[in-house]
């Protein structure tokens, strides 16, 4: 009777112990770090990114099978590790490359994530992410272009966004069709904001315009964050160039749009690197009068019933506003680095890492108009690819270029206000 008793209670142990064990594996939650601008001149910017960010955790935590192939969508948890729920820590990097470094600090060693994802400006993802790498943790940039961030030789660093240089040739390509069109496009502007992703951007598109025979006539570089562009307006205003492209935050773009109306100057084409002026505040507050301005983009809402335009339903409930090309970059990245903890099956790092290096995602698998996700030694996406937009008759961007991917023709000349 002894015997059995005891049997009895290592049977009713042994049970109790794989219910929790069950448990525990159906109740993990895997938490990755979410760097942003959370406030400060880029707030908006940030706001955005975790609104984006909440809207992809609710697609992977829930089952969605309406939106077709998007990896993790149609199972609620990440099935490689047996439903476990994802779980973003944000963390406020306030828009200085110091506090975003110690944000990733502890995001690593106290909150004890399993990667990290962010930080939006490229100057901002250059400190973070170094701390990543110091630390063995994986890092996933959605929408940083800054060059440098994939030259640093840097082993846990992977960028799924295209970077400066694709969307300098995108540029390249459209001055060339438009001048081909009749439009006068040789003498170019660059006005950019003097952090790492101004400089790092208007360096790109120089060398590369210069590769292939167009030179820039004026380089205008600004303190980030100013509060007075009116000599820099005045510079363009005096020179008359055809083209002015910008490379401007959130803040600084409005500031420039306001001036370039206090002071009546309307270049003939105006084309901007997304940035500030893809920001949906910009959009509100100064909208009407930067109408006809170009853009570049990845990201399109897409036909009714389609993936695109349900997930962009999903954030417009949380934000109150479309998916802008950055918000959807963010949201991609995350994506990308969920699909490889998935793959991985573990929350180990190393084993994150060889999932994010074998990732190869095909098109239909994406929320963007990438060519799909394939990352090279240097962790860049080899597949990234974009086009142009243009702000006509309202709030939103319309894609004009190339044909293939034109919902209609470019306009100009630049109309302003």
């Amino acid at each position: 009777m002894r015997f059995k008793h005891v049997l009895g209670l290592l049977c009713a142990a042994s049970i109790s112990v794989a219910l929790t064990g069950t448990a525990s594996a159906q109740d993990k939650v895997v938490k990755i770090g979410a760097i942003y601008p959370l406030s400060g001149n880029a707030a908006s910017a940030g706001v955005h990114g975790k609104a984006a960010i909440e809207t992809a955790i609710d697609i992977i935590n829930n089952a969605h099978p309406e939106l077709g192939n998007l990896p993790l969508a149609k199972n609620g948890g990440l099935a490689g590790l047996g439903g476990a729920k994802v779980e973003a820590i944000f963390a406020d990097n306030q828009g200085s490359p110091a506090v975003g470094q110690n944000q990733a600090l502890r995001l690593i060693t106290e909150e004890k994530v399993v990667a990290l994802s962010g930080a939006y400006q490229s100057g901002i993802t250059l400190t973070t992410s170094a701390i990543s790498e110091k630390y063995g943790i994986p890092y996933v940039n959605g929408e940083s272009v800054a060059a440098s961030l994939t030259e640093r030789g840097f082993k846990w660093f992977f960028r799924v966004t295209p970077v400066a240089s694709d969307f300098a040739k995108i540029y390249l390509d459209f001055l060339k069709d438009m001048k081909a069109a009749g439009a006068k496009t040789d003498n170019i502007a660059i006005v950019h904001e003097n952090t790492e992703y101004g400089t790092s951007v208007a360096s790109v598109i120089t060398s590369v315009f210069k590769e292939n025979g167009l030179s820039i006539a004026q380089d205008i570089a600004y303190s980030a964050n100013t509060t007075d562009v009116q000599s820099q307006v005045l510079q363009l205003k005096d020179k008359k160039p055809d083209v002015v492209i910008m490379v401007s935050y959130t803040s600084d773009a409005i500031l420039y749009a306001k001036t370039m109306q206090a002071l009546d100057y309307k270049p003939p084409m105006m084309m901007a690197d997304n940035a500030g002026f893809s920001d949906p505040s910009l959009l509100k507050t100064v909208g009407k009068l930067v109408q006809g301005i170009f853009n570049r983009s990845s990201f399109a809402i897409g036909p009714p019933g389609s993936p695109t335009f349900l997930i962009n339903e999903m954030y417009k409930k949380k934000s109150g506003d479309d998916l802008d090309d950055t918000a959807a970059r963010q949201m991609q990245g995350f994506f990308v680095l969920c699909d490889a903890i998935d793959r991985a099956g573990s929350t180990e790092p190393d084993k994150i890492q060889a999932a994010l290096k074998a990732t190869d995602l095909k098109p239909d698998q994406l929320i963007m108009g990438y060519k799909g996700v394939k990352f090279d030694d240097k962790g860049q996406n080899v597949l990234a690819a974009g086009l142009v937009i243009q702000l006509q008759d309202g709030e939103n961007y319309v894609p004009v270029w190339p044909k293939d991917k034109a919902k209609t023709a470019p306009a100009l000349p630049y109309k302003g206000w």
